[in-house]
């Protein structure tokens, strides 16, 4: 379980093709507080540490990714050089800062708008015709692995959805949202709350 609430930084230094893929990430954290078996978000992809070294600030970490999470995720997501939002999973007393994040990507979305708007930057994602059901104004949302709020929701003919974000200049910085541009594509994961109340409606709907 995670809160959407980006720890650090990270970057892919290795990719091995075996029965799935071997990645080996670096980030600034410490490996002494990495723990074989632990649970890493990865670009909002929940992924299980299978080795971990390094130094304190300079730690890396290993993490199997199956072909069903490459299916499920953005294209070009596993090579070398691509940066990922990191984030350790929840602890028990730790602050929920976000909202309640599992890790699983629900589908993939485009950024249709990227400009400045003040000191923030203002992003605006389409979304697939089966996620927008899910995406309500004020609504929560996961971005990349990233904790947002939705600011407006417009429905498209084609049962696609367009939702905007704003984007503060300190998440702009300590994530990769700050460097998105048109045409890149994100990982998307709808608010658990949602997921259950669709469900709830459509058993409703079914009595």
């Amino acid at each position: 379980m995670f809160t959407g609430i980006v720890t650090a930084l990270g970057t892919i230094e290795q990719v091995e093709r075996r029965g799935d893929l071997r990645a080996r990430i670096a980030a600034p954290l410490d490996p002494a507080n990495i723990d074989i078996g632990a649970s890493i978000a990865c670009s909002g992809v929940c992924l299980t540490v299978v080795d971990r070294g390094g130094s304190a600030g300079e730690a890396w970490f290993d993490v199997d990714v199956s072909n069903e999470t490459v299916s499920r995720t953005v294209a070009d997501m596993w090579t070398v050089g691509r940066r990922l939002n990191i984030e350790p999973s929840l602890r028990l007393g730790d602050e929920l800062g976000g909202h309640i994040v599992t890790g699983h990507v629900d589908s993939i979305g485009e950024v249709v708008l990227a400009k400045k708007e003040g000191d923030s930057w203002r992003l605006a994602i389409r979304a697939r015709a089966e996620m927008s059901p899910f995406i309500a104004e004020k609504g929560s949302i996961t971005v990349d692995g990233v904790s947002l709020t939705v600011n407006d929701v417009r429905d498209r003919a084609d049962k696609t959805c367009d939702f905007a974000l704003n984007i503060i200049p300190h998440t702009g910085e300590v994530t990769t949202l700050g460097s998105l541009k048109l045409g890149d594509t994100v990982n998307l994961e709808i608010d658990v709350l949602a997921r259950y109340l669709k469900r709830m409606q459509s058993l409703a709907g079914a009595g």
